[in-house]
């Protein structure tokens, strides 16, 4: 059971009280909630996501004297036929396994045709500790979960399952004996109890029990009171013994820093103190206007350890829009770079990790 205090200046302490009533609250139904879309929103990108690094063109170094002019009209297949063949000549090339052919390189193979597909029912890579997502066919994909006390991303317009994400992450270690905190910036804490009772995610049981934790924030005052959360959020963890949290989502708090550069700094800290917790914390994002692949303001993902890309998958002959899920990295765990159709059922996400999408 959480102490609270009777500061009425805490924030966090506020929300928390309302767990106590957690059984009255359920009994009264959803509350009506206004969502503003953030994806209508207008928000600059970050510096980091405005560009992307493009390779530098290396320039070879060659001895004019040695090298002979090239004229406007020579072709290029003369000067490696006859000057780099020719420099390559006295060159000692190392062999690998049997000896080299007359060029030298006859038995080195550079490309991957013909290489096997990476087998995801192989053991598991590292001696890391790993926690399940509870998504089967995402679990498969990542070997069996991901490496514990990481900083997890779901990317994603609306629509794609960002907040059921979220949830089911929460209730697959909920129904294993662990506890967890889930902190909401769009809905009310009864909707997003109401939600997951509607998949069959007994939220009402866990927070009776004292296992979680929902807490609405408006996205204002958690911004104005970031310091101080950042304080003592850890300090809730510790207490609550909560082994997963759920943000959803941290594009409402993004929103709330108009200049760039504190905008990155304050995310920065607060990204830090959820992994000094100590807790596997998953975070959601809206996905940029311009592209799927990152972030609104292009921060969130450099912060993060794991990067989920959910997006939508529209035809050109305009027949059945289907949604994907992309892995788009994982640190300290091999993982699937296939990206894989999935559903939003009932029960939450599937995975269909032996699917093509085509």
């Amino acid at each position: 059971m959480i102490t609270v205090s009777d500061d009425r200046e805490d924030w966090f302490e506020r929300a928390l009280e309302e767990n106590d009533g957690a059984e009255e609250a359920a009994d009264e139904g959803p509350e009506e909630t206004t969502n503003d879309d953030p994806a209508a929103l207008d928000g600059e990108r970050g510096s980091d996501g405005d560009g992307v690094d493009t390779p530098s063109a290396v320039d070879a170094d060659h001895d004019e004297g040695d090298a002979p002019g090239r004229s406007d009209g020579a072709a290029e297949d003369s000067l490696f036929d006859d000057d780099f063949g020719s420099a390559l000549e006295n060159v000692d090339v190392p062999s690998v396994g049997d000896e080299p052919g007359p060029d030298g390189f006859s038995d080195l193979d550079f490309g991957l045709e013909g290489a096997d597909e990476p087998d995801f029912d192989a053991e598991l890579d590292s001696e890391l500790p790993r926690l399940e997502l509870g998504i089967e066919g995402l679990d498969r994909m990542i070997q069996g979960g991901v490496p514990e006390r990481s900083l997890i991303v779901a990317m994603g317009s609306a629509g794609t399952g960002k907040t059921t994400f979220g949830l089911q992450f929460l209730d697959h270690g909920l129904a294993r004996g662990e506890h967890a905190v889930f902190i909401t910036l769009e809905e009310s804490r009864a909707r997003v109890i109401d939600s997951a009772t509607e998949k069959g995610y007994p939220f009402d049981e866990y927070v009776a029990e004292d296992r979680l934790a929902v807490v609405d924030v408006d996205p204002i005052e958690m911004a104005n009171s970031l310091a101080s959360i950042k304080n003592e959020l850890p300090e809730l963890i510790e207490e609550f013994d909560a082994s997963r949290l759920v943000l959803d989502s941290v594009s409402l708090l993004e929103m709330m820093y108009e200049d760039r550069a504190t905008r990155r700094s304050e995310i920065y800290d607060f990204t830090r103190s959820l992994k000094e917790a100590g807790v596997t914390a998953l975070v959601t994002s809206e996905v940029s206007q311009e592209t799927p692949y990152a972030s609104r303001y292009g921060i969130v993902e450099y912060l993060t350890d794991a990067v989920f890309v959910l997006q939508y998958i529209r035809p050109d002959d305009f027949r059945e829009t289907r949604l994907a899920i992309e892995i788009q990295k994982i640190r300290d765990a091999n993982h699937s770079r296939e990206k894989k159709p999935y559903e939003i059922t009932s029960e939450g996400l599937s995975v269909y990790q032996q699917a093509n999408l085509f």
